[in-house]
């Protein structure tokens, strides 16, 4: 499982995935699904997200399954800037979507 941080036109999201990489063709037709074409992504040390958002990471990660493999921890963008430094941030991954 993955921790992605994704800044979008709509504002941050932090998602949970199965997926190796923000990047892989299934989860960027998911994405495309909800809207999302183009954006920036950024691994998040996935210990550090599970200890932050405590119980709500835990309920999130047991709806995660081998159908559902996308779900959305965070998309209070105030919050996800209070939780988490640039300096935490993997390296930027960037998409831009037809």
């Amino acid at each position: 499982m993955r921790a992605i941080l994704l800044l979008t036109a709509s504002g941050p999201l932090v998602i949970l995935t199965s997926f190796a990489s923000a990047l892989h063709p299934a989860l960027l037709d998911k994405l495309k699904g909800k809207g999302i074409r183009k954006f920036i992504a950024f691994d998040l040390p996935l210990d550090q997200v599970r200890w932050r958002y405590g119980g709500h990471f835990t309920l999130v990660e047991e709806d995660l399954d081998e159908t559902d493999d996308l779900r959305v921890l965070d998309f209070d963008g105030h919050h996800i800037f209070d939780l988490f430094r640039f300096s935490e941030l993997g390296p930027a991954i960037f998409h831009e979507g037809a």
